[in-house]
């Protein structure tokens, strides 16, 4: 866990690196939960025989919508700023899936920090976010996730 003081340390920290998370696990029940919040029960994520016998993955995967939700969770295991009162999601910018997160393995995210700009009561931060793999060869998903800071 990365904890962050203040205002200033968090600016000192644009450009870098500033957290990796622990590998949290894709199951079965993690895809199904998803498919029946969201409505999308495609093939390719919930029917495990015909995954294995049509995909070109060799069996089924997890939504990429999966993956970018897991983003506040893996953002709030890794990094903390308890000096400020809170914090919440404001958007995103660029978001990619170049490769597909096979049901049953698991991933983690990088956090570099790229802008915090000063905003009315707080701060705005952009962060590039990298969710890898365990044993993957390209990240999974790659997100520009922009938040919002106050004290």
């Amino acid at each position: 866990m990365r904890k962050i003081s203040s205002v200033e340390e968090l600016k000192s920290l644009v450009g870098q690196e500033v957290a990796v998370t622990d590998w949290v696990a894709i199951s079965r029940e993690r895809v199904n939960m998803f498919a029946e919040a969201t409505g999308d029960h495609q093939w390719i994520h919930t029917d495990v025989e015909r995954s294995r016998k049509e995909s070109p993955y060799g069996g089924t995967i997890a939504h990429g919508f999966l993956t970018l939700s897991l983003l506040p969770m893996l953002m709030e295991s890794a990094v903390s700023i308890p000096s400020s009162k809170m914090g919440v999601n404001y958007g995103l910018n660029k978001v990619r899936f170049p490769a597909p997160v096979p049901v049953g393995s698991k991933v983690r995210a990088r956090m570099t920090l790229q802008e915090v700009e000063d905003i009315e009561g707080g701060v705005q931060v952009i962060w590039k976010v990298t969710i890898e793999r365990e044993g993957g060869d390209k990240p999974v998903c790659v997100a520009e996730s922009i938040s919002r800071r106050y004290w």
